[in-house]
């Protein structure tokens, strides 16, 4: 997850900061620490450090660190070779590079 400039609607969850809620964020939602809840976003990028326990719905994901739980991915869902996905997954688009894990049910929107 490389260093980007923030938007005011964007909401950034820090390594070290735990989360636990409800979030809906109209930008981008960017998980270094860990978040426990349901988390409703745009664009969802999880740090090699962040970890996401819970219900996520977002159109673009990008995982370096941990998701779990039950995922919807209207768009690209991107698993990078240090992320794991663990859950119920539904998405439209799919890229795991080596090394990137996945365990669970998937399956796809467009079917």
């Amino acid at each position: 997850m490389e260093d980007k400039n923030y938007a005011p609607n964007d909401l950034i969850i820090n390594e070290g900061v735990s989360f636990v809620g409800t979030a809906h964020v109209s930008g981008c939602a960017r998980v270094n620490g860990s978040f426990a809840g349901e988390l409703t976003t745009e664009t969802l990028e999880i740090g090699q450090t962040g970890q996401i326990n819970g219900r996520v719905r977002a159109k673009e994901i990008d995982v370096s660190g941990v998701l779990m739980d039950d995922v919807v991915c209207q768009g690209l869902l991107q698993i990078r070779n240090t992320g794991t996905v663990n859950g119920k997954l539904t998405y439209s688009d799919l890229d795991i590079e080596r090394g990137g894990r996945f365990e669970g049910d998937i399956s796809n929107k467009n079917k």
